[in-house]
């Protein structure tokens, strides 16, 4: 018999649609996950795609979105806790999944956000709307306002847990393949001004506790697309991260066969 898959789409920014292209690849080699979990971006592309959204589709529609489409400054970010306001992102995460819960949706899928009350992570399904709970795993600190959930406050779940293995491994995957489309820490010499030294210090911290974490959890397949120097923050060149997410796909497709049928 064989054994159920689980993809564990990890955070990323604009990197993240690299996802796309992945599962693109996946479905052309018939391969397809039993379950999804995402954090991030990860959990935009995996919520779309656990709702039944094609991967052309997703491109389609990243392709042609507009910088208005998902950015509406805050007038008060100071007491908004963020330069954005995240009405729009929340608007066309909706258009796209609708009022439904992770009841409905097609593969199961969870995604994970962090609470700035308790700093632990908190994985979200069940009876909780899909859009409402992307939004809060995508809400990054200080750029998206954060998401009121009862007395939880949660921003990026990228903050506490970059890419959801054990996530995917407890929804029952016995095989579970993690897509870190941040990968590695990349050699980076330009001039430093205070926010970009915030940046750099965080990813650099970030990458030795997904390292530390990974070696902890041991996923059964580790993929990191090659993404180069793309950066995380910036939309653009979407159109060939996509294309190397499916790439990445093709190259680990036999892989992900054997392990399934071993």
């Amino acid at each position: 018999m064989k054994k159920k898959l689980g993809f564990a789409l990890g955070a990323g920014g604009s990197r993240g649609v690299a996802h796309i292209g992945f599962l693109k690849a996946m479905e052309e080699e018939g391969i397809y996950p039993d379950f999804i979990s995402g954090t991030s971006m990860g959990s935009v592309v995996g919520g779309c795609y656990a709702s039944g959204l094609t991967p052309d589709y997703m491109k389609k529609e990243v392709l042609k979105l507009k910088f208005n489409d998902i950015f509406d400054l805050s007038i008060n970010p100071v007491g908004n806790a963020a330069l954005l306001r995240a009405q729009k992102m929340q608007k066309k995460l909706k258009q796209y999944l609708g009022e439904k819960t992770f009841k409905d949706l097609v593969i199961p899928f969870r995604c994970v956000a962090a609470d700035l009350v308790t700093g632990h992570a908190v994985i979200l399904g069940g009876d909780d709307k899909v859009y409402e709970s992307v939004a809060a795993s995508s809400s990054i600190p200080a750029v998206f306002k954060p998401i009121y959930k009862g007395e939880q406050i949660l921003i990026d779940g990228g903050v506490v847990c970059r890419v959801p293995i054990r996530t995917v491994r407890e929804m029952g995957a016995e095989v579970v393949v993690g897509v870190d489309v941040l990968g590695k820490v990349r050699p980076v010499n330009k001039k430093y001004n205070m926010f970009s030294v915030l940046l750099r210090s965080f990813e650099i911290y970030d990458c030795e506790l997904v390292k530390y974490k990974v070696s902890r959890q041991r996923p059964d397949l580790y993929i990191e697309p090659n993404l180069g120097d793309m950066s995380q923050f910036k939309f653009k060149d979407i159109d060939t991260a996509i294309e190397i997410g499916y790439q990445t796909g093709k190259e680990y497709a036999p892989k992900i066969k054997e392990l399934l049928e071993k």
